[in-house]
Parts: C-alpha cells; sequence; structure tokens
C-alpha cells in the first residue's frame, strides 16, 4: 500500500477550508499540521480535526520536507502569498478561490509555479462539487446540446452581515465582488468554451446599492464574456432574501445549437424539499435529468496529479486564464478599462 499523501493548512478564515481538508481526506490525504494565527479559528480546526498538529509559524510548514500539499482559505490577498512561498519550498498547493486578487499576484504566481514546476490549484466548489452541475457538464462535453453557444451564470449569496470578519468589508483585501464570487462563473465558462486563448471581456459593473455603511462592499456585480465560439454573462450580488433556506439561488443557463440546460444548483424554488434540479430541453421535449450518482472527483483527480505529475483534476493554463478573467472583468468594472499587464 501506498503511504498516504501528507498535507497540511495554512491560513482558515473562510469557512471552505473544511471542504477543502475533508475532500483531499477523503481521496487519500492525510492532514498533518494547521496553522492560523487566529486562537478562535485555530481552536475550531483542531476541534475537528485532533490528530492534526498546530504549527507556531506558516514556515513550520513549509520547512517540513514530510508535507507535499499545501492547503489554504487565507484572507482572499493573502492567499497567493501562502502559495508562493510552499511552491518555493517544494510543495504543491490547493486554494480556495479566488486564488489571486491582483494582476501583480497573478505575475508572481505564474513565475514561480513556472520556475518550480510545483501544482497550483484553485478550489472552485461550484464547478467540482455540486452534483447537477458536474451531470450538466457532462451531458454538455457529451453533444448533448450540441455547440456550446450561450452561458448565463447567476451567483446571488448571503450577506449575513453581523458575522463577517472586518476584511470582508475591505475591496483591498478581498479583491472585488467579480473577483471574489464571479470567478466560479469565469471558470464556468472556461471550462465549457474549452480554451481561454481568445476570450475576452466585453463590459463589466460593479456597485454598492444598498450598503453605504460599509461603502468598499460591492454588493452586486455583473460581467459579459466573448470567445470566437460562445458568449457569456453572469451576474453575483449579496442579496440574498434572509428567508431562503440556502446561501443563494445560484442557477446556469447552459445553450446549445440544438438544447438548453438549467442547472438549479441549490435549491427548486417552488418544491416542498430544499433540493437542486437539473433540466434538459432538446428536440425530444424537456426533461428532468437525474444527477444522484454524480460523484465528484476533483479530489482524487489533484491526489493523483501529485502523484503523478499530471494535470487531471485543473490545467495550470486554464486556473490562470479562468482567474485572469475575472481580474480583467473587476478592473474594467472600477476603471473602464482591461490591464493586460499580467499576461502570458
Amino acid at each position: 500500500m501506498l503511504p498516504k499523501l501528507r498535507f497540511a493548512a495554512v491560513g482558515l478564515n473562510h469557512g471552505h477550508i473544511y471542504m477543502q481538508v475533508d475532500r483531499i481526506a477523503a481521496s487519500g490525504g492525510e492532514l498533518v499540521a494547521f496553522h492560523a494565527a487566529e486562537d478562535d479559528l485555530a481552536a475550531e480546526f483542531a476541534q475537528r480535526y485532533p490528530h492534526a498538529r498546530r504549527a507556531s509559524t506558516p514556515a513550520a510548514i513549509y520547512e517540513d520536507n514530510g508535507i507535499a500539499l499545501v492547503l489554504t482559505a487565507a484572507v482572499p490577498s493573502e492567499r497567493a502569498g501562502v502559495a508562493i512561498e510552499a511552491m518555493r519550498h517544494g510543495k504543491d498547493v490547493m486554494t480556495d478561490k479566488p486564488g489571486i486578487t491582483s494582476f501583480e499576484q497573478l505575475a508572481a504566481l505564474r513565475q514561480v509555479q513556472a520556475e518550480t514546476g510545483r501544482i497550483f490549484s484553485i478550489y472552485y466548489e461550484e464547478r467540482f462539487e455540486n452534483p447537477a452541475t458536474l451531470r450538466a457538464n457532462e451531458l454538455v462535453r457529451a453533444g448533448a446540446i450540441g455547440d456550446f453557444v450561450h452561458l448565463i451564470g447567476l451567483g446571488p449569496h448571503l450577506l449575513r452581515k453581523p458575522t463577517r470578519p472586518g476584511w470582508f468589508f475591505e475591496r483591498a483585501r478581498y479583491g472585488g465582488i467579480i473577483t471574489d464570487l464571479a470567478s466560479h462563473q469565469c471558470d464556468q465558462f472556461l471550462y465549457l468554451a474549452g480554451s481561454g486563448d481568445d476570450v475576452q471581456v466585453v463590459a463589466a459593473n460593479v456597485a454598492n446599492r444598498a450598503n453605504p455603511e460599509t461603502p468598499e462592499l460591492q454588493d452586486v456585480g455583473e460581467a459579459m464574456l466573448r470567445s470566437s465560439r460562445a458568449t457569456g454573462y453572469f451576474r453575483v450580488d449579496w442579496f440574498t432574501p434572509a428567508g431562503l433556506p440556502v446561501f443563494g439561488d445560484c442557477r446556469l443557463l447552459i445553450v446549445g445549437a440544438e438544447g438548453t440546460i438549467e442547472v438549479r444548483k441549490y435549491i427548486d424554488l417552488g418544491q416542498a424539499e430544499v433540493q437542486s434540479a437539473l433540466l434538459l430541453c432538446d428536440r425530444r421535449g424537456v426533461r428532468a435529468v437525474d444527477f444522484a450518482d454524480a460523484e465528484p472527483q476533483y479530489g482524487h483527480q489533484l491526489v493523483a496529479d501529485i502523484l503523478d505529475r499530471t494535470e487531471t483534476a485543473m490545467t495550470q493554463a486554464h486556473c490562470f486564464r479562468a482567474m485572469e478573467l475575472a481580474l480583467e472583468a473587476q478592473a474594467l468594472a472600477e476603471q473602464g478599462r482591461v490591464s493586460h499587464q499580467a499576461n502570458g
């Protein structure tokens, strides 16, 4: 039997770290250590994973030659720094989205990844974990609706304002709403489009519509993408009503030349129970598609990539280009122009 892949966590500032850890552990990894500067976050993490030791500094993890993979869900603006240090110490990295919050970080990460040959992977939970989305992607790739033509992605989220930490309301630290939330939609469009070489940001907008007391919080953002074969529009916001039993009524509408697919990722409004839905319309008619057996593969693929030095979970080119598109849309929305200083 092969020894387990030993991994550690550095930065526990977002709850997605638990999903990240659980996914790698379920895929054959062994959590051995973690670092958090915040005692309350460390205590909660240690209670859930009592077998993992708390490292006094990030360096104690980076310099441990027995650790192969570092996970991070640090403050978004700090994730790139964690990844760079980990890669320079010979470790692969899986970061929560957004993994990058500036063009400067993107350029630095590209350079370090190229120099070290390490894996830098961003965890897009909506595409990697949601069963309805997994099945929808399988259908599109199998040609169920013909050539991919258009994507509409909606990503409303619940604000939960009183419980958010201070960094959540600081633009420089969370990266802007498109960089943060809409990185999911950029990843999804790029995945369906198949290549990022000719994808462009056509239009973008961000605003603070209903939270004047936190002026750096962008509570709504939208953008349009275009490639030579397809277009995409997405809207993200912090306007989920308090009465919705899930964090957001996130949806995808995928248009093909021969049909459409609608994904209601977390809730199908009007149903008695909280459940997802996947609807397919083609020349045969309209039908609901079962996705109960759709199994997430990202964790298994990433562990295999680390062991075999392959790119099955996510290519490095896709990883960087998806975040670059989000950064470009964010820049266009805020400055009226797209910066290409990090392209390469």
